[in-house]
């Protein structure tokens, strides 16, 4: 999956470990000869977009204001003939406004009012099950049982997306809480649905497999004998936290029954491994490696759904 900074992003999918590698260099070469001002810009570009607060932007209109004008805008300026009074008014707003959003109350405090409800995309997991009270997302349960109603024979179940807009409207219905019904014609579209889960997994803050666990996880599929790299995977899962281990259980045997009607819906295990690898597991920094990191993921993805029954299962299985 690809990001650009102007907020576009395209999904490259394919089965080929070694066609992955060669698309993976040769979007890394291109950004590498980009100018490098364009780059220290993009970059630049994002930061602001990211760091920036309510405070810093009206801040920075005093900034921008200096600067230089272009020659053809100067002249029209200059026939503005700005009182002092309309200075003083405009200072004056901006003070109010600043001082206006330093009082705001905080997004804790509003949400200790019910004025502002906790968020089911972007939450911790754990935050969601302990509003819950369960340990796998209410959210979770509800598309897996639609998929499984009316989406395990459709073609290209996971891998075909639904459309943004319509999936951006389920995850909002999903954030204010409203009451939830996925078999409501809005949503018939099961790739929208598909959609939305991917999505809500992908905005965790932290993965479905931890940070602190995905070096261990790396590890574990690199080990050459079958049985001993089984052992080593059921070993780590068992020591998930309570609600990352049973959604991820759930999600597991959910994903297994796509894979066992392979014959229609064209989605093997190794497929969806490369669809769910990056969205379930990833490094807290990315690093250089993030082309042979994609290979293990989706490995381990895979490995978990052929080997459900030895990796979930109980001590005497």
């Amino acid at each position: 999956q690809i990001t650009t900074v102007s907020g576009n992003e395209f999904l490259l999918q394919s089965d080929i470990d070694f066609l992955i590698l060669d698309w993976f260099h040769a979007i890394k070469n291109a950004i590498d000869r980009l100018p490098k001002e364009q780059r220290i810009t993009s970059r630049n570009l994002e930061f602001k977009l990211r760091r920036s607060s309510s405070i810093e932007l009206l801040n920075s209109l005093d900034t921008e204001s200096k600067e230089p004008k272009p020659e053809h805008r100067k002249s029209l300026i200059f026939r503005l003939n700005y009182s002092a009074s309309d200075t003083n008014d405009r200072n004056r707003v901006k003070s109010r406004l600043k001082k206006f959003i330093s009082r705001r109350p905080s997004l804790k405090t509003l949400q200790e009012k019910g004025l502002i409800k906790d968020q089911i995309f972007g939450s911790h997991l754990h935050l969601v099950c302990e509003h819950e009270k369960s340990t796998v997302p209410q959210f979770v349960r509800l598309c897996i049982k639609a998929v499984e109603r009316r989406g395990l024979d459709v073609d290209g179940i996971y891998r075909v997306s639904g459309n943004l807009a319509t999936i951006q409207k389920l995850r909002f219905v999903v954030n204010q809480e409203e009451k939830l019904n996925l078999d409501d014609s809005q949503w018939e579209d099961i790739h929208v649905v598909t959609g939305a889960l991917k999505m809500f997994f992908r905005e965790l803050p932290e993965p479905l497999f931890p940070y602190c666990f995905f070096e261990q996880f790396v590890e574990a599929i690199k080990i050459q004998d079958n049985a001993t790299r089984i052992k080593s995977i059921r070993s780590l899962v068992k020591k998930l936290p309570r609600p990352n281990y049973d959604t991820m259980k759930i999600l597991f045997e959910h994903l297994k029954k796509i894979a066992a009607k392979e014959s229609v819906n064209l989605m093997s295990t190794q497929s969806l491994g490369i669809v769910f690898g990056p969205t379930l597991l990833r490094p807290e920094k990315e690093t250089g490696n993030m082309a042979v990191h994609m290979l293990y993921q989706n490995q381990i993805v895979e490995l978990m759904l052929s080997e459900y029954s030895k990796i979930f299962g109980s001590e005497e299985d």
